[in-house]
């Protein structure tokens, strides 16, 4: 396949070089497509040919199984960018190969706003939808225009609106099913420079103004790229608190009825003044907790288990499960059952990773 137009054969590697937890086996083969078209033509005939596929963008929300893996990687990377007058609204179009944050640098210093809260995400575009990235009260749901994808189980090359994804909390259709593969995204931005109004209390604290209020998105990339270096959330080589999947829990969603029984176990473990101060928010289908402070309030700290152990919390923020540069799958795996069975039996709510996983599973 790699004869033809757009696709290049990758020299044998291991998933470790390619994503962002650095772990991860060697895989059949490595196609590289750099258009649409390469990617609709590769992963069709991989089908036909009943081969597995691992269609891989940034690398940045999977943990992988190491050894020889048996699957065919299909890296998306269509890298282009076009910004659009949509019927009066002003709409960028980027290719899913595009590495996210590059996306919002070069929207924001366009001057346009929209997309500034979700500044030092890793992974690529085509990840957003798929994932309904968020964060600092901004989902990808809310500024998501359209999602040019390749229907696997038909066929058809479409574009669709954000109701034909099942947008919900940190995923969407696509997620952990092989559908479709996302090739193009749309979103829509303020050509007036505005910023998404600020929702995230700590950003508006940070930024000085008032939670609803809009301000200038460079300031916006500018704090929140700082909110995330201080949690271990921007990626860097020379941090192994950067070497994750992001945050690896999502924050539970509970049923209002179950709600008290949460806070009598914390209060029974940590008092009644820790209960009543206990993170809980209204959230579709109930109460939306917060999964770093149950783990931390659990009893895993940063640094959990210890400086020697391969795979560990991260030091700045429990969320995040890191590589401290030798660890395995099997690493990550032990260190997540750990961690979501601790929470369980102190406080009697699920977690739920965020990750996709390949090869292997909690």
């Amino acid at each position: 396949m790699s004869g033809l137009d757009g696709v290049v054969a990758a020299p044998a590697t291991t998933l470790s070089e390619l994503t962002t937890l650095r772990i991860g086996g060697r895989p059949r083969a490595l196609l590289e497509c750099v258009t649409a078209d390469a990617v609709v033509e590769v992963v069709r005939a991989l089908d036909e040919a009943s081969e597995p596929v691992l269609v891989l963008g940034g690398g940045s929300n999977l943990v992988v199984a190491g050894g020889d893996l048996d699957l065919t990687v299909v890296a998306v990377r269509n890298r282009e960018v076009e910004y659009l007058d949509g019927s009066g609204e002003l709409i960028v179009r980027a290719g899913a190969g595009l590495t996210w944050d590059d996306l919002v640098a070069d929207t924001v210093e366009r001057g346009y706003g929209g997309l500034e809260c979700l500044s030092g995400i890793p992974g690529s575009v085509g990840a957003t939808p798929v994932q309904n990235v968020g964060a600092y009260g901004v989902e990808v749901s809310q500024i998501l225009h359209r999602v040019r994808w390749f229907d696997r189980r038909t066929g058809v090359v479409e574009w669709v609106t954000p109701e034909a994804l099942g947008l919900a909390y940190r995923t969407s259709v696509l997620k952990n099913t092989d559908r479709a593969v996302v090739l193009e995204v749309e979103f829509r931005l303020d050509a007036a420079g505005r910023s998404e109004p600020i929702r995230y209390a700590e950003l508006a604290g940070r930024l000085g103004v008032e939670p609803g209020e809009r301000t200038d998105p460079a300031t916006v990339r500018e704090t929140v790229l700082e909110l995330r270096r201080g949690k271990g959330m921007v990626l860097d080589d020379d941090d192994n608190d950067t070497w994750s999947a992001g945050s690896f829990f999502t924050n539970p969603v509970i049923r209002d009825e179950a709600l008290p029984a949460v806070r009598d176990r914390v209060a029974g473990k940590l008092g009644d003044g820790v209960a009543e101060q206990m993170p809980a928010f209204a959230a579709p289908g109930g109460t939306k907790l917060s999964a770093g402070w149950l783990i931390e309030r659990a009893g895993f700290g940063k640094g959990y288990p210890s400086s020697s152990s391969p795979a560990r919390l991260s030091t700045k923020h429990t969320l995040a499960l890191t590589n401290r540069g030798a660890a395995t799958a099997d690493d990550v795996i032990a260190l997540a059952r750990d961690v979501r069975d601790g929470v369980r039996e102190a406080f009697g709510v699920d977690l739920h990773p965020e990750p996709v996983w390949v090869g292997c599973s909690i």
